[in-house]
């Protein structure tokens, strides 16, 4: 019927107009007017300085790259099938394919950006012939360097450059007897009969698939998070593994946004991008849509069923099935840090739009190095560059667990570690060391009026370091002279650790080695930390007296607490003396305080300046007051004509002056005795501090005792 035809045509267009994307309807359906293209086109200008874009020629050269390895991936499962006798009708058409994922199949990768990729094989063919087989075949090309496997990783990989181009390749085998050239990933039915290895290396092109399809304009989709994306790199809240937003994490944000607007353009995109999630009430989840429940009993996010998905502080939940929370690594203090960064982002959008600022302000790197007060350095080191590139890549996977550490402490308001990573400086000219740097900065909480704070991290930050050696030593990665090494660090010496690129130094002071680590100075003239230097009592015998000096050393992992309770057989012993991290910033501990005067720490900076005019004010109007009380003794003295008694009135006139002076000095505490008079600590009563055992495991103790005064 002609007529039905009809109806039925001007029903689809009106659902079509309707349509909605995401689990709700669109907050504003408003068209973009002339002065947002204008402002789109103001912002991607303002993107090209800072290599968003791929040039054509590029971009062609990645497609290139793509179809030879394609073409060896068919050729190595052709290869492959006859080996297994497979009939030749079968091997002809067994198929094969590389499908891409991540930054590069959602088309906002950047110049120089790797490619994720996934080699998707038939039944016939095992993950055993991925890693050895096709390992060997792109050994034999020309254009593969860098060629490496790690097969044991939790998604299986193999990483390698082809033709200056970084890829890295998973693997997954459908059980179909061939690939078709047409295959969509996102059909649920294929993960079927997969082992779950095959289902995580699925999963991100699943995904990525997913987030593609569900947003209503791919161009202003991609505009908006290649912006969106630059914004967090340069605002230090770019790293996944650092418990801020990956790639997939801020793809999703930014797809959330477009489907609450689906007709605006990339400048308005920005804005609300800003505006809903600087509102947004976590840890309410962010979904794309819907969850579906395929019945392929796989473990899903859903805080109803597991009870700790309900401890998720900002999740963002993957579209495709097997649902999961791609924020799970995410903090208390992460999350404040890029809420804040949401709402400033907001602030200055708005001022774009209201023509006040220009794109560029969005883009301009925050100093995180003047940001705080307190930091926390964490120093990564190995003998050999390959044994530290290993080394460093399970330090930076668990420096969140020091984070939310350091963030349960009672005296912490907050830990901000910056993704940003620096070379750290060498132990000594003469040694082989390569070491990376991280830094973390702290916000104490506020202290009452006339109260001091005494903070200790020692606990916090052993527990991590014996993360790190536990996990080392259990996949047989540990190797001797890998090293962790923890201190705290004022704002003002910062500039003696980082390159001047990043933090210009002040005043002249030697940077060379670790001298300044080991010795626990760090130019402490320049500001002390009201504290003085102290090895941890429980990594030392207790003949040691504490004025020697210790130096770093060599360090292994230290004994699993969990495993002496229990009276488990410890890890072999390294046979390595045990060695003492003497940290900047060690406070003294209240078995040594019995051996100085009351509350004798050294006062810093302009306390120490203030106390001095006060001493020196009381002195100058002592010592008149005394020399005149003398005059009148002698007067007097003359007067009886007595010289004993003269000379004994001086005496005790001085003496009670020179007491009135210091009392008015010292009062109501005793800091200024140190001041006048240096003790120097000798020995300390560790009687208290348990034996070391037999064979202990060498073990830098970074000890971190801080005390902190309004």
């Amino acid at each position: 019927n002609p007529f039905l035809n009809f109806f039925l045509c001007l029903f689809a267009q009106h659902q079509e107009k309707f349509l909605h994307y995401g689990i709700t309807s669109p907050i504003s359906l408003a068209q973009a007017k002339e002065a947002d293209l204008v402002l789109t086109h103001r912002l991607t200008e303002a993107l090209k300085p800072y290599g968003v874009f791929e040039e054509e020629l590029e971009l062609q050269r990645r497609i290139h790259v793509l179809g030879k390895l394609n073409t060896l991936v068919k050729e190595w499962i052709r290869d492959v099938s006859e080996t297994k006798n497979l009939p030749a009708s079968v091997i002809e058409t067994v198929g094969g394919k590389i499908f891409t994922f991540g930054s590069y199949r959602l088309g906002v990768h950047t110049k120089g950006a790797d490619i994720d990729a996934l080699c998707v094989a038939p039944r016939h063919v095992e993950r055993t012939d991925f890693f050895s087989s096709f390992l060997d075949k792109l050994k034999e090309q020309e254009e593969v360097k860098d060629l490496r496997a790690v097969e044991e990783a939790f998604v299986p990989v193999i990483k390698l450059s082809f033709d200056s181009i970084e890829i890295d390749i998973l693997f997954a085998r459908l059980a179909l007897q061939t690939i078709p050239e047409n295959l969509d990933l996102r059909d649920d039915g294929l993960l079927k009969n997969l082992d779950i290895r095959c289902i995580r290396s699925l999963n991100g092109c699943r995904v990525t698939d997913e987030i593609l399809h569900l947003v209503p304009n791919i161009e202003n989709f991609r505009l908006t998070l290649r912006t969106i994306k630059l914004w967090a790199k340069r605002h230090n809240i770019y790293s996944n593994i650092l418990g801020f937003l990956g790639g997939v994490s801020w793809a999703m944000l930014v797809a959330r946004t477009c489907q609450l607007y689906p007709n605006a353009v990339a400048s308005t995109l920005v804005h609300k991008f800003f505006l809903v999630f600087s509102k947004w009430e976590w840890p309410n989840p962010v979904l794309l849509k819907q969850p579906e429940d395929c019945n392929l009993n796989l473990p899903v996010w859903d805080p109803r069923v597991t009870p700790s998905d309900r401890y998720h502080l900002m999740p963002i939940i993957t579209p495709a099935y097997p649902q999961q929370n791609s924020t799970y690594n995410v903090s208390a203090s992460t999350r404040a840090v890029m809420v804040d960064e949401f709402k400033q982002g907001l602030a200055i959008t708005d001022d774009i739009l209201q023509s006040k600022a220009e794109w560029s302000k969005l883009f301009e790197a925050p100093n995180f190095f003047e940001k705080y007060k307190h930091y926390i350095v964490l120093l990564a080191s190995a003998p050999t560059e390959k044994q530290h590139l290993e080394w460093v890549g399970l330090v930076e996977s668990k420096i969140r667990i020091l984070v939310g550490n350091l963030e349960k402490n009672e005296f912490i308001t907050l830990a901000h570690v910056n993704p940003q990573s620096f070379p750290g400086p060498k132990e000594s000219r003469e040694k082989e060391e390569v070491s990376t740097m991280w830094v973390i900065g702290v916000i104490f909480k506020k202290m009452e009026a006339s109260e001091n704070l005494n903070v200790d991290l020692t606990i916090d930050i052993q527990s991590f370091t014996d993360t790190v050696y536990r996990q080392a030593m259990n996949s047989k990665m540990f190797e001797a002279d890998m090293k962790i090494q923890a201190m705290h660090v004022k704002r003002r010496q910062l500039h003696q650790l980082l390159p001047n690129l990043v933090m210009p130094k002040r005043r002249k002071h030697s940077t060379e080695g670790l001298r300044q680590m080991n010795d626990s100075s760090l130019d402490l003239s320049l500001d002390s930390d009201n504290s003085m230097s102290v090895p941890s009592p429980t990594a030392m015998p207790a003949t040691v007296p504490t004025s020697t000096p210790v130096k770093c050393g060599p360090l292994g992992p230290p004994p699993s607490p969990l495993a002496a309770a229990a009276g488990q057989p410890e890890a072999p012993a390294v046979k390595r003396p045990v060695v003492i991290n003497c940290s900047v910033g060690l406070a003294v501990p209240r078995s040594m305080r019995t051996v100085c005067p009351r509350r004798c720490l050294l006062l810093k900076g302009k306390a120490r300046w203030r106390q001095i005019l006060r001493y020196q004010c009381t002195l100058f109007f002592c010592l008149p007051l005394s020399l005149s009380v003398c005059l009148l003794s002698l007067s007097a003295s003359h007067f009886h004509n007595s010289c004993l008694k003269s000379v004994q009135i001086i005496f005790y006139t001085v003496y009670i002056s020179t007491l009135v002076c210091l009392l008015l000095v010292l009062q109501p505490n005793y800091n200024l005795i140190i001041l006048l008079f240096p003790q120097r600590m000798v020995s300390a009563d560790l009687s208290d501090v348990p034996l070391l055992p037999a064979n202990p495991i060498p073990v830098v103790k970074n000890s971190i005792k801080l005390r902190l005064s309004r």
